[in-house]
């Protein structure tokens, strides 16, 4: 698999590896008088990392596959270099470090340079809550899992909050209010985790049902049931969160959208059609976030998708079919022009629970989990090659009654679930193969009816 798909800064990157001053082609640099700034990148499990030099940005590494032996950019002989972190990845969020960044270079290339990733601890746990019609806020204990409420918990929200969605610089949060027909903003405080309301609610189309942030921060991106169903677009004003409507973004989806996701590039967009048992594919333009149906789109995926989830690479999409007790793996992503149709992944759809209802997939150990709200319980798979998924040992685990959500921890520590009708979140230690463990104690209060859930760093 390649995470290179950005045509421009693929060849923004192949300039960068030959433009050591002795290339052919080399018609940007003086023959004999640049050499290449390499070294060695580690621990990048997160997306959009920007390097700079000095003050001069150099490209940007998409994803996971750039870790190893990589070329950072180039310098003229006998300068001084400055190599730092200009952006930091996300999806998952992450914090990079620079060692031999610096220095003089010489007549030869400067091979020592290091980066290394690592993901960054979960600090806060966010619940929305349809019957009371907030939102109820946690921090996490990075060691045991455990979770206390913030002061000033619950935060009021809208009529029936039915999605919630923190942004990828954990700086915003945005609640979307089904029977409000509206979207709540507001700003973290990235000390204590406490919400504060931005403005008033932003309308959306009649009965939004889902939310999701491309990993710029730049856009969030509506689903409602209403009007045949569409997604609309929202720029996020940078230093507030504040939203503002992308004129002319409300685009056509299926019946009944029922959960949209970004992929990990930023770069496409997939919606889960409850009625027509379709997942309907765009592409973003990054300029406006606007999208554009692919070729082909809507495609079948099942009786009643409920929820969607990818896979780390972005090149598998997974669909939990409510109504079937299924869920279907999908291949062949992303549909860029002249691609093949989709295809399913081998084995399925694969057997859950009763009435499987959300889905999470965890990017460190490759693992999906799917709450069963007719079975009180998660199933856990393992995905395996070419995104076949194998059964975890102890699946299914118990949740509490009606789970309604279930999310993960980025750094694969922790596992939990809200249950909408015990009004609690239960919290679960995940082993390295994915296995949970519901943590000891009771289980965590919310408020009436929780619905959806989501973690910032």
């Amino acid at each position: 698999m390649t995470f290179c798909r950005a045509i421009g800064l693929c060849l923004v990157a192949t300039w960068l590896s030959s433009c050591n001053g002795t290339t052919p082609g080399c018609s940007n640099c003086a023959p004999g008088t640049t050499v290449n700034l390499g070294g060695n990148l580690t621990g990048l499990a997160g997306y959009r990392l920007t390097l700079q030099n000095g003050s001069t940005p150099l490209s940007t590494i998409l994803g996971p596959d750039s870790n190893g032996t990589q070329v950072f950019g180039s310098a003229n002989r006998d300068s001084a270099y400055n190599i730092t972190v200009k952006t930091q990845p996300t999806g998952p969020a992450q914090t990079c470090v620079v060692a031999n960044g610096s220095g003089t270079t010489g007549s030869t290339d400067i091979t020592n340079i290091s980066v290394t990733c690592s993901t960054n601890p979960p600090r806060f746990l966010y619940v929305a809550n349809r019957g009371s019609g907030d939102v109820s806020a946690y921090t996490i204990d990075p060691a045991s899992g455990s979770l206390a409420p913030i002061a000033g918990s619950p935060f009021a929200a809208g009529g029936n909050p039915a999605a919630i969605a923190v942004d990828p610089t954990g700086s915003y949060v945005y609640v979307v209010n089904q029977l409000s027909g509206n979207i709540s903003t507001y700003t973290v405080n990235r000390t204590t985790g406490a919400l504060v309301a931005v403005g008033s609610p932003v309308g959306t189309g009649t009965s939004p049902t889902s939310v999701a942030i491309d990993p710029s921060s730049s856009f969030v991106y509506v689903t409602s049931g209403g009007g045949g169903g569409t997604v609309s677009v929202y720029a996020i004003t940078a230093g507030s969160g504040a939203l503002t409507p992308v004129a002319g973004s409300f685009t056509a989806t299926g019946r009944v959208p029922s959960a949209v996701i970004v992929d990990p590039t930023g770069q496409f967009l997939y919606v889960s059609n409850q009625l027509d048992g379709t997942f309907s594919a765009f592409s973003i333009l990054p300029a406006n976030g606007t999208l554009t149906g692919l070729a082909g789109s809507p495609f079948p995926c099942g009786p009643n998708p409920k929820a969607l989830a990818l896979d780390p690479t972005g090149e598998l999409l997974y669909v939990v079919n409510s109504a079937a007790n299924t869920l279907t793996g999908v291949g062949g992503l992303p549909l860029n022009a002249g691609a093949a149709p989709p295809t399913l992944i081998s084995g399925s759809p694969f057997a859950t629970g009763i009435t499987p209802v959300s889905i999470a997939v965890d990017a460190a150990a490759n693992t999906v989990y799917v709450a069963n709200q007719g079975a009180n319980s998660i199933t856990g798979f393992k995905i395996g090659t070419a995104g076949a998924l194998s059964v975890l040992t102890g699946s299914p685990f118990a949740t509490g009654a009606l789970p309604s959500s279930v999310t993960i921890d980025p750094t694969n520590q922790f596992a939990f679930v809200a249950n909408s009708n015990d009004n609690t979140v239960t919290a679960y230690k995940a082993s390295a193969s994915g296995t949970l463990s519901a943590l000891a104690g009771p289980p965590f209060s919310t408020g009436s009816l929780p619905a959806a859930m989501a973690i910032s760093d």
